[in-house]
């Protein structure tokens, strides 16, 4: 797990004059920090002049390595369970790993993280066994969790409604006092590029603006919004979107799992000072389909995915920990070793799980039960029990 701090500067609130320096990629608006061939770069500035750093120990650079390679290991597993017939749909990650680790790495212990359904690596980070989710899309439980336990909250298949959950609860945060100092708390909505043109999404843009929430929305830019590519859905790049709902924007390598890390740390870390919202846009892609009924070869080319693959976000964290002698060849074998062992554990535990008696959909409607409730439950086990004996 990584534990460093990024040495970013807090930027100043709105600044009058957008400016940036020409980033590694090419792009003058794009944080890097770890170039696709390894490359480290020390510093980069975002478009409103702030800094971007990390420093990290070597132990944390390794474990970050090891969090990427398990994450994707354990959703791999997943999309092989549902073609297997094990889960009934799955929503892959694949491809967006550094985008996830990198920003739940940035979160803070009372931070609290608002997710779509392909969130697995935040999931992940915030401690919660890899299983939870499973059982949701195996369709034997709702996927519960405690959202207070863990600050995450539950999948949102609805797209975008969580945004509008997270403004709420932000808006919370600073009603309750818990902003203005460097232990205060922040939150973090997790959303796709296609979302952005959901109202939900950008009422919580307006909401958040006017009352000041301490609220990062991080938006993972996968290039498509299930079939339809980004040009469908904006004229200009997503994190300019912000400065029309008055709050600052920044484009990250959503491939770089450091300057992921630091963009959203920073971001975090002004939002908790009381400097209110902020929009991430994670530039990232899909290597996979939208979900395991989606058929991406459909709707794009062989020849985008290759070149998107050159740029794999494990990779070139392995080509980085290569080069500066960080990690040797028994280290990449042992987390292959431990990612092999999980997967196949949690295979395991996916297969045991029991199907639950059809009555059990009533059992965590309300906390404490309800008259009504009861009645529906009583007349429902009524008629499961017609059936016994008979040929239905």
């Amino acid at each position: 797990m990584a534990k460093g701090d990024p040495g970013g500067t807090t930027r100043s609130r709105r600044a009058a004059q957008p400016r940036s320096r020409k980033g590694a990629a090419g792009d003058p608006a794009l944080v890097q920090l770890l170039t696709p061939d390894g490359e480290r770069i020390d510093s980069a500035t975002g478009p409103d002049g702030t800094e971007y750093r990390v420093d990290f120990t070597d132990e944390e650079y390794r474990g970050l390595y090891r969090d990427l390679v398990l994450v994707r290991k354990l959703d791999a597993e997943a999309t092989a369970l549902q073609r297997q017939g094990e889960l009934g749909l799955w929503a892959s990650l694949l491809g967006q790993e550094a985008a996830q680790v990198g920003s739940g790495r940035a979160l803070r212990a009372q931070d609290m993280a608002f997710p779509t359904y392909r969130e697995h690596g935040v999931l992940y980070c915030r401690g919660i066994d890899p299983i939870m989710p499973l059982g949701l899309f195996r369709g034997v439980d709702q996927g519960g969790w405690d959202p207070n336990e863990f600050k995450f909250n539950m999948y949102t298949i609805v797209i975008g409604a969580q945004t509008l959950h997270a403004t709420g609860y932000a808006m919370g945060i600073t009603i309750d006092g818990k902003t203005g100092t460097d232990d205060g708390e922040a939150a973090i909505a997790y959303f796709g590029d296609g979302a952005t043109s959901q109202g939900d999404v950008n009422e919580a843009f307006v909401w958040a603006s006017v009352f000041n929430a301490p609220l990062v929305f991080f938006c993972q830019n996968n290039q498509y919004a299930i079939s339809e590519p980004l040009e469908r859905q904006t004229r200009v790049p997503l994190y300019q979107r912000a400065a029309g709902f008055g709050f600052p924007g920044v484009r990250v390598d959503g491939n770089d799992v450091l300057a992921t890390y630091a963009v959203t740390r920073t971001a975090l870390d002004n939002a908790r000072l009381g400097q209110g919202p902020s929009l991430i846009e994670a530039y990232t892609y899909r290597m996979g389909a939208h979900t395991t009924s989606d058929d991406p070869t459909r709707y794009r080319i062989a020849s985008e995915v290759e070149a998107w693959q050159a740029k794999d976000p494990i990779a070139r964290v392995k080509a980085f920990l290569e080069k500066q002698q960080i990690a040797d060849a028994d280290f990449f074998a042992e987390v292959d070793e431990q990612a092999r062992r999980e997967s196949v554990h949690l295979r395991e535990r996916v297969l045991e799980m029991p199907n639950p008696e059809p009555v059990t959909m009533f059992d965590h409607v309300y906390p404490n039960g309800s008259p009504l409730l009861d009645e529906q439950r009583a007349k429902f086990s009524r008629y499961m029990e017609s059936f016994e004996g008979s040929a239905h």
